[in-house]
C-alpha cells in the first residue's frame, strides 16, 4: 500500500503557518486514501507559491508557465485520459494569468481536477493585490486601494459550465481531504477554491478571518440544484463562504465526446500518424 512518505519530495520552504501546509499534506493523504502511487497520477503546477509543490510533491508533474497549468493538464489528460490529472494554482495563477484558460476549461466540462490555493495576493512576488483581493485592499502594487471589485471564482465557474463546484478552507484539514478525493473521482471539470491565509503578506484574510465567516454546507444540500448553488456561490461575495461540495451533475466529458475515444484506447497507445505528404497536399 502507498504511503504519504512516497509522495514526498524535497522538505517545503513556505513560510511557518501559511496556508500551504496544509493543503500539500491533504493531497498527498487524498492520493494515498484513493490508492494512487506516484507513478499513476499527473500533476501540473502553476507558477506561484503553490507551484513551489512541484519540488515537495513526488509524482509525474509539468511545472508550467504563469496562468498555462490547465492547458497542459487538458494536454496530458487528452493524451491518455485513463490517468487521474491534478492541476495545482494560485489564486493569482489560475484565475489572473490564466483566467483565459480557466473560462473554457470549464465550458469544456474536461476531465481534470484544479486545486486552488487561494489566498487574495501574489504570495510569491511579495504580496500584489489579485483578483481575487478584496476592494480596498492595500498592497505594494494598490497603495491607495483596490479599484475593482474581486472576482467569485465558485460563480465563474459555475456559470460556464463546470460540472464540480466546491470549497475548502486550509484550516479544516480533515474537512479538506474529504473534498479532494470527492473532486479527483469526479468525472468532468472539478473546482476545489481553497481559501488560504497567507500570513506574510495578507493580514485581512486571517485564519480567524474565516473561521468566522466559514460555514459547511449541511448534508442534505441539494448538490445538483443549479440556482441554490449559484446563490451560494454568490455568498463569497458577502463573506460568507460556504465549504463543502456547492455543485455537482454529471454530464459528458470533453474526451467522452470525441470520435477518438471511441475505442478507449489512449492517444499514446495508437499508431502515430506518419502520412505527412497528404497533409502538405491539402494545404498547398
Amino acid at each position: 500500500m502507498t504511503t504519504i512518505q512516497e509522495f514526498a519530495g524535497y522538505p517545503p520552504t513556505w513560510c511557518p503557518g501559511c496556508g500551504n501546509w496544509p493543503i500539500g499534506q491533504a493531497i498527498k493523504k487524498a492520493l494515498v486514501d484513493l490508492g494512487y502511487s506516484p507513478d499513476k497520477v499527473v500533476i501540473v503546477f502553476g507558477v506561484g507559491c503553490s507551484g513551489n509543490m512541484n519540488d515537495f510533491v513526488n509524482a509525474y508533474a509539468i511545472h508550467s508557465l504563469h496562468g498555462r497549468a490547465l492547458p497542459n493538464a487538458i494536454g496530458v489528460k487528452l493524451a491518455n485520459h485513463r490517468l487521474p490529472v491534478i492541476a495545482i494554482v494560485g489564486d493569482g495563477d489560475c484565475y489572473g494569468e490564466g483566467g483565459n484558460h480557466f473560462l473554457h476549461a470549464c465550458r469544456g466540462n474536461h476531465d481534470i481536477t484544479v486545486l486552488v490555493h487561494d489566498n487574495s495576493v501574489y504570495g510569491l512576488t511579495t504580496g500584489q493585490s489579485a483578483p481575487t483581493s478584496p476592494k480596498g485592499f492595500k498592497s505594494k502594487s494598490t497603495p491607495q486601494g483596490m479599484i475593482e471589485i474581486p472576482i467569485n471564482p465558485l460563480a465563474l465557474a459555475l456559470t460556464q459550465g463546470a460540472t464540480f463546484v466546491a470549497q475548502a478552507f486550509s484550516g479544516d484539514l480533515i474537512h479538506l481531504i474529504e473534498i479532494i478525493k470527492l473532486a479527483i473521482r469526479h468525472r468532468g471539470f472539478s473546482l476545489v477554491n481553497i481559501l488560504q491565509p497567507c500570513i506574510t503578506f495578507n493580514k485581512v484574510n486571517t485564519y480567524e478571518y474565516y473561521f468566522q465567516r466559514t460555514y459547511k454546507l449541511s448534508l442534505d444540500h441539494t448538490k445538483d440544484d443549479y440556482r441554490l448553488a449559484l446563490k451560494k456561490c454568490l455568498e463569497n461575495n458577502e463573506e460568507k463562504y460556504p465549504l463543502g461540495i456547492i455543485y455537482q451533475v454529471e454530464k459528458p466529458t470533453f474526451h467522452d465526446q470525441l470520435p477518438q475515444f471511441s475505442d478507449d484506447v489512449p492517444l499514446i497507445e495508437k499508431e502515430k500518424f506518419k502520412d505527412l505528404d497528404r497533409l502538405i497536399n491539402l494545404f498547398q
